[in-house]
């Protein structure tokens, strides 16, 4: 998912895997697979880095979990509080 902001200000997240494209019009307008079309103040160039960025982050996640190195960060509640968590830690290679 990469954070976007719409021309009125409003911030919004969008399923990178779900875009079929990003064009400049002068504004930037990103077509999803369906044809659903979002104009968001971020640049062309802005919108593929984030898209690059969050698709990296799953490989490096992946890398992580594969050498048993992933430790998932523990949500906390408003007060600091630990909340529970519904993650399930990624067995490793021995456990299997």
């Amino acid at each position: 998912m990469i954070r976007l902001t719409r021309l009125n200000g409003e911030h919004f997240v969008l399923n990178a895997e779900l875009v079929q494209r990003v064009e400049g019009h002068p504004d930037t307008v990103i077509t999803l697979l369906d044809d659903t079309k979002y104009v968001v103040v971020e640049t062309v160039d802005q919108v593929v880095g984030e898209i690059r960025d969050y698709r990296a982050s799953i490989q490096a996640v992946a890398f992580l979990m594969d050498r048993g190195e992933y430790r998932p960060q523990v949500p906390h509640t408003r007060d600091g509080a630990t909340a529970d968590s519904s993650v399930v830690p990624f067995p490793t290679r021995e456990e299997r």
